[in-house]
């Protein structure tokens, strides 16, 4: 589905000292935001958090301030004292909730430096029935989740077929694993690897709205058992507290009702999007494993790590070697480079090309023309370049080595048959020259 970067290594290819290398956040193709020198991944509306932390802060202190501070005095021992202490701790455990949430990789699938290889390549398929106009592959393939076919998408931006329940975000421009949904509050995307996060961080925001409405109400009560006076009359000795009550009410219909929204998800095991979009409306879900089981996949399940490593070196390639390309997977795009992320290269398709239409005007696509051009053979050069050999359809016999990775790149080799030929022909030519010579 996906390749993971390769092995960062002390040294680049050409030899060079790789600690001056750039780190992956600093060439991160992605929108997302990074601090402390990639410690912290946001996403690009990063700084909608503050605008989340000021709505939580401000009730909460004016709560402290206006409320909690003259109820001290009215609950005997260290009752009076806890409900203040009780309200500073929620709202920091609250903010270290938003912050595991916001300033964490959600589950960001790393990009592909190639497309993948294509299963069978026809060059004559039209490229708009169905397949991506990059690459020729496949829109869609089918993958078997819990005995029950799921279709994944081809990525055009990331180069993978997407795994199941995976999305690209269009705002922070990366393919998440269980993509949940964008969501603005927190400036990150919702997946994977943050999704149970971001829900303790909705339902202990609305235990806080609670708390609140319920210890605003409490207060309002006991000035009117001092005073003996009527609901208004206390309401009216205490304005802090009816905003507070008007303001916690009208938050705990938004993120209460996210609540119960997200405990119907989990429920179900179903994410927002596949919700939004009716996934199983017609069609059973094939990750829905029952009531209890679904609830430890989020709450008791390990989170899975990163599959980004923001602060490692890039490994930066000084360029083509010689008689070596990157040929990737070839695409209608050929001739554009096409940058890598961990590797940090880029594919010259142009040199490639020039290189193998400057060996077809020297020794034709149809064989070897001439005397002349076969003696280059015999010649140092004879090794570092690609050379045409007669096949069976007349084409060049050029065969791409392929990697460790599963890719096409590295050195090009020579056919065995060229081999041969050439060193038939040179036998050919030294004994011209000895008869010659005699």
């Amino acid at each position: 589905m996906y390749a993971h970067p390769p092995p960062v290594p002390e040294r680049d290819g050409s030899g060079a000292d790789a600690s001056h290398a750039p780190r992956v956040y600093e060439v991160w193709k992605g929108s997302n935001v990074f601090c402390l020198n990639g410690m912290f991944i946001f996403g690009p509306d990063a700084r909608s958090i503050f605008l989340t932390i000021f709505l939580i802060a401000a009730p909460v202190a004016i709560f402290c301030v206006f409320v909690a501070r003259h109820l001290m005095d009215d609950f005997k021992g260290h009752w009076g004292i806890s409900i203040m202490v009780a309200a500073v701790v929620f709202t920091l455990y609250i903010f270290c909730l938003l912050l595991l949430t916001s300033s964490r990789d959600p589950g960001i699938i790393p990009r592909n430096t190639h497309p993948p290889e294509p299963e069978v390549l026809d060059t004559n398929v039209d490229v708009g029935a169905g397949l991506t106009p990059q690459s020729r592959l496949p829109r869609f393939k089918d993958v078997v989740v819990n005995g029950i076919i799921v279709k994944v998408k081809y990525c055009d931006t990331c180069m993978l077929y997407r795994p199941p329940r995976c999305s690209h975000c269009s705002i922070c421009n990366n393919c998440v694993e269980r993509f949940d949904h964008h969501c603005p509050w927190v400036g990150q995307c919702i997946g994977l690897r943050n999704y149970r996060f971001f829900f303790m961080f909705v339902f202990s925001t609305t235990m806080l709205c609670i708390y609140v409405f319920g210890f605003c109400c409490v207060y309002i009560k006991r000035i009117m058992d001092v005073e003996e006076t009527n609901v208004w009359r206390a309401i009216a000795k205490t304005p802090a507290s009816i905003v507070l009550i008007v303001y916690a009410f009208v938050a705990v219909w938004f993120v209460g009702g996210l609540s119960v929204f997200h405990l119907y998800l989990i429920g179900t095991n179903q994410t927002t999007y596949e919700n939004f979009r009716a996934r199983y409306d017609a069609r059973a879900n094939p990750y829905n494993r029952g009531l209890v089981e679904n609830y430890k996949e989020v709450f008791f399940s390990k989170i899975p790590p990163s599959k980004n490593k923001f602060r490692a070196r890039v490994h930066l390639e000084t360029g083509l070697r010689s008689g070596s390309a990157e040929p990737g997977f070839i695409s209608p795009n050929m001739g554009k480079s096409v940058g890598d992320i961990e590797m940090g290269g880029k594919t010259v398709w142009d040199d490639v090309g020039g290189g193998i239409a400057d060996i077809e005007r020297r020794y034709g696509t149809d064989g070897l023309q001439s005397k002349d051009a076969v003696g280059d053979m015999s010649s140092p050069e004879f090794g570092r370049a690609a050379l045409p050999a007669e096949g069976l359809d007349g084409r060049l016999a050029i065969h791409p080595r392929r990697s460790s990775w599963g890719r096409k790149s590295g050195s090009w080799e020579i056919s065995p048959d060229v081999l041969a030929l050439a060193s038939r022909v040179s036998e050919s030519n030294r004994s011209n020259r000895s008869s010659a010579g005699l």
